[in-house]
């Protein structure tokens, strides 16, 4: 590959790590593409859906005139590789805030479970997290619910295509989930927690298809086993 392909337009695969964000997985693709390329500091890169830190798996990154094709991948249906703690809740609806509300799950059975899971199929409202990026009067979500502010979050509609694969071990239940585009799978986790009595926290979550682009096709090779969370230029 040269320098004048990625301009002209390349997509990269990625398997995003935990706790990286998706911003400082296309930073850290940036700095070694400008430095094996010798690109222009205008060289242009983004990322086709943001993954949250807790989150791994599939992200796609555009480059050069690639870019015009973002908003059109961002469209595509998803799909994620899902596992959740039933009997808890936590405030960010994943492991980034502690356990809290602890409930008996004993009389919780994997009939219930399955009866609950297909109640969310096809189009349904959905709340956010407050712990999301979604903008409220100007600022992040996440940094009004990290300061301690209210913040009330508009439902949505979204829609589950399938939920696959479904296995339980209690109080973990894992399943694949097809979604569209805009769907919190940690917003799906604390609904179904309180579908079934008990609530409930995302407790592992990897991004496996966007459309027709897999996981199995992504590579983690830019890390070059380093984890350097720099704002390169």
């Amino acid at each position: 590959m040269t320098a004048e392909q990625l301009q002209s337009g390349h997509i990269f695969l990625l398997d995003k790590p935990l706790d990286w964000t998706s911003f400082q997985a296309v930073n850290k693709m940036k700095y070694k593409l400008k430095r094996e390329f010798d690109l222009p500091k205008k060289f242009k890169i983004g990322h086709a859906g943001t993954l949250d830190p807790r989150a791994t798996g599939l992200l796609i990154v555009c480059c050069g005139k690639f870019t015009k094709k973002i908003s059109e991948i961002q469209d595509a249906p998803k799909e994620y590789w899902t596992e959740i703690k039933i009997g808890v809740q936590t405030e960010s609806y994943d492991t980034e805030k502690p356990e809290i509300l602890h409930q008996d799950i004993s009389n919780v059975t994997e009939e219930d479970v399955k009866i609950a899971l297909e109640k969310f199929l096809g189009e349904i409202d959905q709340k956010p997290p407050i712990f999301s990026a979604i903008r409220i009067d100007g600022a992040r979500a996440y940094n009004l619910a990290r300061a301690g502010e209210e913040v009330e979050m508009k439902s949505r509609k979204t829609t589950i295509h399938y939920i696959k694969d479904v296995e339980i071990n209690f109080p973990l239940v894992s399943f694949t989930v097809g979604c569209s585009k805009g769907t919190y799978i940690r917003s799906l986790a604390h609904d179904i927690g309180h579908e079934l009595g008990v609530g409930a926290y995302l407790t592992q979550l990897r991004r496996t298809k966007i459309g027709d682009y897999k996981i199995e096709d992504a590579t983690s090779d830019f890390l070059e086993n380093e984890y350097r969370f720099e704002n390169y230029d």
